[in-house]
């Protein structure tokens, strides 16, 4: 009898085993936020450091991991940092933007946890709050292939995170208040590589160093404000193997464009002559072109980087053109982004077509930007909580706009939310009938960027469509005067942020939220809300609704 109960308590002591060690891992960070004085372009000013350091700390993670990210906000302004690309499943509470989450009030924290689940790629982190991005507050995050699913290359002999974005020297504070009195923001002063804006012929301390022989992994990231930006390295060919956590035919450029919160991974084969060379990031679309370097050194090189650096292109139809060869790799055995139909996402029926149409005008002498007429404004209560606590009516009204279009040239002011019906394959067009470019981006998914076109889009257009390959990513440019369409199914229940990646428009307005529920109010489809939640508005010491079961 007592040999029975010892193998009983031995079978439970190893279940237990296989379970704690079974389970995914976790990482825990703390993360200070705090004003420091930066001069990234020779003039100082306040920037915003996490744990001291600008840009920020990086996060390296494999999929699946559990990532806890403890943040204490020691600014004397509310903030929120957002994780972008990041899908969040089933978990809007940790999105990070006004309309999910109350925003961390001075001297407090919030412990953000989420997982970061059958994901790969380059991804960032930066503020959602007011203009807090213009002052730093941002920085990589890695997910890497877990070790039983090998990706379509051999490793690389190491890794380095490139940030390169446009840059104003003027504190944040200035900057919001330009746009709050109705003047845009004008021009950027300049372009940072990591922070740090090289110039050609002034000696630089090398950013990375490259040996003979090997092959390097380059991971770019766009985390600027509102130019789009060419990526080069001086000699050496660009081999596009990933962009936005899809895995892509590997296709050689002498250089990239990369639009505002696009992020790509590089191979960069160090087969040159052993000496320095620059790294180029320079602006495209605007009317003054502004660039900056960064030295890479060959292990054991000698000699100086040449002072001519390769030119960029012009004109948007060449980046337009680039974008068509970018191609899903459908042979890669790895984590694919919204695996619900992803092999076959041609094959889905289009349950609803929205076109958002991008918007400018003055409402009361003030610029204001927005989607289909309407100008979204974050109310005091975030719209996840309004509705997590069944008050959105006294919050704020869904479908205020149509999802075709009406035809005004007036903006009003209010929140701006969809209605998705849950699990739903919906084409959304973005029409853009302005002489820029813009970026948008949706939180909590990865969409099929199936066209971009010059043009008005109509429903004869989806005849050029790729149907077979398109890139499953999260953002997506669309040309002056073009259109772009995505496909996506709506499986990821939550409250979720659509919007342009150029921030003023996006702190003016143009923005929107799609509310997903799922009719069955079961963590199978969404989790609770989790305990260290504030409450804020008119949920503000409310007692919780009761929490879903399975």
């Amino acid at each position: 009898m007592a040999a029975e109960v010892i193998l009983k308590l031995t079978i439970c002591f190893l279940a237990l085993m296989v379970r704690v060690q079974g389970g995914d891992p976790y990482l825990f960070f703390t993360w200070n936020v705090t004003y420091g004085t930066i001069s990234p372009l020779g003039v100082p000013q306040q920037g915003i450091l996490i744990n001291g350091q600008f840009p920020g700390p990086e996060i390296n993670a494999t999929s699946n991991n559990n990532i806890v990210v403890n943040v204490f906000n020691n600014l004397d302004e509310p903030f929120l940092l957002t994780w972008s690309g990041v899908q969040h499943r089933k978990n809007s509470w940790q999105d990070g933007v006004l309309g999910t989450n109350c925003p961390i009030a001075p001297g407090t924290n919030f412990t953000y946890k989420f997982q970061v689940k059958d994901q790969i790629g380059s991804y960032i982190y930066h503020p959602s709050t007011a203009l807090h991005k213009a002052a730093g507050g941002f920085g990589g995050l890695r997910v890497h292939s877990r070790l039983l699913i090998p990706v379509p290359y051999p490793d690389p002999a190491d890794e380095y995170t490139v940030l390169i974005g446009d840059w104003y020297a003027k504190s944040h504070k200035i900057l919001r208040g330009f746009l709050d009195s109705g003047r845009p923001l004008g021009r950027p002063d300049g372009v940072l590589i990591n922070g740090k804006a090289g110039k050609v012929g002034v000696k630089q301390e090398p950013l990375f160093t490259m040996e003979p022989g090997k092959t390097y992994k380059y991971r770019v990231c766009n985390v600027g404000l509102k130019a789009s930006l060419n990526f080069r390295i001086q000699g050496h060919k660009l081999k596009l193997v990933e962009m936005e956590g899809s895995h892509t035919v590997q296709n050689l450029y002498e250089s990239l464009d990369v639009h505002i919160g696009q992020c790509f991974s590089i191979l960069v084969a160090a087969d040159q002559d052993p000496k320095d060379y620059y790294m180029v990031a320079s602006t495209r679309f605007l009317k003054e072109v502004q660039t900056t370097t960064a030295i890479i050194r060959y292990k054991n090189g000698k000699g100086e980087a040449s002072t001519e650096l390769p030119p960029a292109p012009i004109g948007w139809a060449w980046s337009l053109n680039q974008f068509r060869t970018f191609r899903w790799n459908l042979t890669a055995s790895a984590a694919r982004p919204n695996p619900q139909g992803s092999y076959r996402y041609g094959a889905i029926n289009i349950t609803r077509t929205i076109r958002l149409v991008n918007s400018v005008s003055r409402v009361n002498g003030k610029l204001r930007y927005g989607f289909n007429g309407v100008s979204h404004t974050d109310p005091n209560t975030p719209l996840k909580l309004a509705e997590y606590f069944n008050l959105a009516d006294k919050v704020f009204k869904y479908n205020v706009i149509k999802d075709e279009p009406e035809k005004t040239t007036t903006l009003t002011i209010q929140p701006n939310v969809l209605n998705m019906t849950f699990r739903n394959f919906v084409e959304i067009i973005f029409e853009n009938h302005e002489k820029s470019l813009q970026s948008y981006h949706i939180d909590g998914y990865s969409f099929f960027a199936v066209a971009v076109e010059p043009g008005t889009w109509s429903p004869e257009k989806r005849e050029n469509y790729n149907l077979l390959d398109a890139v499953s990513r999260h953002t997506v440019q669309v040309f002056p005067k073009s259109w772009a369409a995505i496909l996506l199914t709506f499986d990821n229940a939550g409250m979720w942020n659509i919007r342009s990646e150029i921030w003023e428009r996006t702190y003016l307005g143009e923005q929107l939220y799609a509310s997903v529920l799922s009719p069955e109010k079961s963590l199978r489809d969404e989790y609770n809300i989790p305990e260290n939640t504030p409450l804020c508005g008119i949920v503000a010491g409310l007692p919780k609704p009761s929490p879903y079961t399975i």
